[in-house]
């Protein structure tokens, strides 16, 4: 987390098992060689039971929560405008949650609003499938849909466009226009979207499936609409994903 900036409370490690990769053993150098960290060697047995993963990397921190909030985040954030605000209403399943979160950090999504009965974002399997979305992309967590729709207006500058993601839309995915701000809603996995996300739409649409396949899994249909996104946008402005890269710490 160094490339964040964000200095942990307490970095439990266990040599051994860092030394088991490359990787491991370059983190485990610079640990030791880290001032200002509390740095704790525990053995095998502890590591596994401090962690929820079959087998331990060897390393375990505990940061602070106040790090990864989006006031925070925004200021690890190289200045840009972002045409794309995500918005998970009701997502449930830990995997689809975390995919989605990396997915909108690499597809540069301006930030992702979770509604009240969306599954933890610091779940620990949300965590896992994010690997490391939470150190430079904006959470918005525990959202009424009256204050998303505050936001989802300014984002949009007045004037709300807000995309909702539904199969059997007659509203193809590509033929919109997404370089233009826009909010696009992913709706819950087994009950599809809810009354108000449908009330907030502006408009749904859909990417098409064939042989009788119904719907797509919602990080893999949140991905190719976010990418979409950014397809249109590299090819109308030319822009880079040099242009804003997070910093993010690989490998932590």
């Amino acid at each position: 987390m160094r490339h964040a900036q964000i200095l942990p409370h307490e970095v439990y490690y266990q040599p051994v098992l860092l030394q088991h990769t490359a990787k491991g053993k370059l983190l485990l150098d610079r640990l030791l060689q880290s001032s200002g960290l509390s740095l704790i060697e525990v053995s095998e047995r502890v590591i596994e039971a401090l962690g929820d993963v079959q087998t331990s990397q060897g390393v375990v921190s505990v940061l602070p929560l106040n790090a990864f909030s989006p006031a925070q985040t925004r200021t690890r954030r190289p200045a840009a405008q972002r045409p794309a605000l995500l918005i998970l209403d009701d997502l449930a399943d830990p995997g689809n949650m975390g995919t989605l979160l990396r997915t909108a950090l690499a597809a540069d999504v301006e930030a992702v609003l979770l509604t009240h009965n969306c599954v933890d974002c610091y779940n620990p399997k949300v965590v896992r499938s994010a690997a490391g979305a939470h150190v430079g992309l904006p959470i918005e967590t525990g959202m009424s849909w009256e204050a998303i729709a505050e936001r989802v207006a300014a984002h949009c500058q007045g004037v709300p466009r807000v995309l909702l993601a539904e199969a059997g839309s007659t509203h193809l995915y590509y033929e919109q226009d997404l370089t233009l701000p826009f909010a696009l809603i992913i709706g819950n996995e087994a009950h599809g979207p809810s009354t108000p996300a449908r009330m907030l739409a502006t408009l749904t649409m859909s990417i098409p499936l064939y042989n009788g396949v119904e719907s797509l899994n919602a990080a893999m249909a949140g991905g190719i609409l976010l990418y979409e996104a950014l397809r249109q946008r590299q090819i109308t402005s030319g822009y880079s994903s040099r242009d804003a890269t997070p910093p993010i710490a690989q490998g932590t």
